[in-house]
């Protein structure tokens, strides 16, 4: 099993950390870290390595699991919020896009300073959160489904895994 269900609550917890840590990277780009990130490439590529190998660990996990095996993520009831948000300040390549996506959205002309940075962040929220939401509903009506028939879980969970070593190595050769 990937991880114990957190149901509804951890669901919503753990979209709320990822809006939490865009919310941070946002900022950040706007103060202008993002252009110091992108200066200094050494940081930038030890963390992706770091995430590729985290990624590509978690995906062999995922196919050596036995049934009943304990899962793979334990994330303690309460810890969603924090999880996501650690996953999402983690990400280096979040930082960079924020900053190459805002330069997309501004007119020189028509900037009001902090006030569109911060209506830009607010509907990124916003959108965030409706995904989210719409991600986590979804997945706790599938998982009703998947408890009924474990032998679908697991090979759902052998497909995740497969994809995750995928996404580790993909991150891994990205430049």
């Amino acid at each position: 099993m990937l991880f114990r269900s957190g149901g509804l609550a951890g669901g919503l917890a753990a979209t709320l950390g990822v809006i939490a840590g865009d919310q941070v990277l946002i900022w950040l780009a706007v103060a202008g870290m993002a252009a110091l990130l992108s200066t200094s490439p050494m940081p930038f590529a030890a963390v992706q390595w770091l995430g590729a190998a985290y990624l590509a660990w978690l995906g062999w996990k995922m196919i050596t699991a036995k049934p009943g095996d304990a899962p793979v993520l334990q994330i303690r009831a309460g810890q969603y919020f924090r999880q996501a948000l650690a996953i999402t300040l983690l990400n280096p390549k979040a930082i960079v896009f924020y900053m190459a996506f805002f330069p997309l959205f501004v007119d020189p002309q028509k900037h009001q300073g902090l006030f569109t940075f911060g209506a830009m962040a607010a509907t990124i929220a916003f959108l965030t959160f409706l995904y989210g939401l719409t991600v986590v509903l979804l997945t706790h009506f599938l998982a009703e489904r998947m408890r009924a028939n474990p032998r679908i879980g697991r090979a759902l969970e052998k497909l995740a895994g497969v994809f995750l070593i995928g996404f580790g190595i993909k991150l891994a050769i990205s430049k």
